[in-house]
């Protein structure tokens, strides 16, 4: 295969990414026989394995940078992409290449194709992607890498794995419809990675869920450290400067740390030195990133209520603009986004509402009348795409306003070329 036609072959297969997965569509049968095919590379590399309903890829990039300041070769795992597909596998912070994917995906798909010709139902993006990463962790040698979940986490793909640590950083309300309706049905999910006598560090803090972690890492004879205390600064990781913007991210770093504790009781030598380093360059594009200044312009990419709350949480404290706050904003059908709004509506003066291109995303119609019923008189306009409600939000905005794109990692990786300067 030559790139193009190994994306042809990837893009080519479901995509829950796109179209939303039903409970039934989540199992790991069709993950570990295609591993099996593929020699079980996974079985291959050291891994960290991470879930949570926040900040799950903050915590990756942490872990992912920590590890390479101590002199590890470090893959990281992580998904959706922002703007390219080779972005959710990195060896020390670099793409898989696309000669690199072509030769991975020539050697995967004979693999893919004899499951399919047996078994019947089809591999999913998700599943080639995971696949893909652990193949190429094998290939260049990776010491350690670091694999954060897509959805969920008993029934995600990446839950084939035997990681030497597990990190759930918390909970919160998302993928219902795929993950139960209350916090202790997500919760259960979530640390359905706890494996057998494998260490699990969890951030989980409110009551119920955390008792179900409690309950599931006793099952499974899993020592379990729980991060509680996240802003008093009592471990190690207190008083290190943060790459990453937001008072979460303290917890975030607090999970990441207890992690590399861990790590360390595997015999795998890490500085406090390496800690403080990683944690001060680590950097993870379209979380609370500031993008320009005058007026001061934010990419994120909260979707659920935690994030966004987070957000504006943030945006009070490290952005007190003198000036008008404006939103762009755009969000998939699954997600809370009448409660988004409302914690939305309570910082942002002026709204413009699109939909980006994926057909999950809601119309943009539907968003400025769930803004009209929250706030009525809200300032609102609808724009048919991202980059038009971007230039009239730009072009509304002084030099002592702000302005903040965010609702999905759809709309930041359709907007962040515009952005940067980078769309080609």
């Amino acid at each position: 295969m030559n790139y193009d036609e190994a994306l042809s072959f990837w893009y080519g297969r479901i995509n829950y990414e796109v179209r939303s997965a039903q409970p039934g569509d989540l199992k790991l049968e069709r993950m570990r026989a295609l591993l099996q095919l593929l020699g079980n590379p996974h079985d291959r590399v050291r891994l960290v394995h991470v879930t949570g309903t926040k900040g799950k890829g903050s915590t990756c990039a942490m872990l992912a940078q920590i590890l390479r300041c101590a002199g590890y070769r470090v893959g990281l795992f992580t998904s959706p992409h922002l703007e390219h597909v080779e972005e959710r596998i990195q060896v020390d912070g670099v793409s898989i290449t696309h000669a690199e994917l072509a030769a991975r995906m020539t050697e995967l798909a004979p693999a893919v194709q004899l499951l399919e010709a047996d078994r019947g139902p089809g591999i999913s993006f998700f599943e080639i992607g995971t696949a893909l990463g652990f193949l190429h962790f094998c290939y260049r040698r990776c010491d350690v890498a670091v694999i954060e979940v897509g959805l969920g986490g008993r029934f995600d793909s990446t839950n084939v794995c035997n990681p030497l640590v597990s990190v759930i950083t918390n909970v919160g309300y998302d993928h219902t419809a795929q993950l139960g309706n209350t916090l202790e049905e997500i919760a259960f999910q979530k640390a359905g990675i706890i494996k057998h006598r494998v260490p699990v560090v969890s951030g989980v803090t409110q009551p119920g869920p955390r008792d179900v972690v409690r309950k599931i890492a006793t099952e499974m004879h899993a020592p379990l450290w729980e991060v509680t205390d996240l802003t008093s600064g009592g471990s190690e990781s207190s008083g290190t400067s943060l790459g990453l913007l937001g008072m979460h991210q303290i917890a975030n770093a607090e999970c990441a740390f207890s992690a590399i504790d861990q790590l360390r009781r595997t015999g795998m030598p890490i500085s406090q030195a390496a800690v403080a380093s990683g944690l001060e360059t680590v950097r993870w594009p379209a979380r609370i990133e500031r993008i320009g200044e005058r007026p001061t312009v934010i990419l994120d990419t909260a979707h659920n209520v935690p994030s966004a709350e987070a957000l504006v949480h943030t945006l009070r404290i490290s952005f007190p603009v003198p000036g008008h706050k404006s939103v762009v904003f755009a969000v998939s059908v699954d997600k809370q986004y009448v409660e988004i709004i409302r914690i939305l509506a309570g910082y942002f003066d002026r709204f413009y509402v699109t939909k980006y291109a994926n057909p999950r995303a809601v119309s943009p119609e539907k968003l400025a009348a769930v803004l009209g019923e929250i706030a009525p008189g809200k300032p609102c306009t609808i724009h048919a795409k991202p980059g038009e409600a971007w230039a009239a939000a730009r072009a509304a905005s002084g030099v002592n306003d702000l302005v903040c794109i965010t609702g999905s990692v759809f709309l930041a990786g359709e907007l962040r070329p515009v952005l940067t300067g980078s769309d080609s």
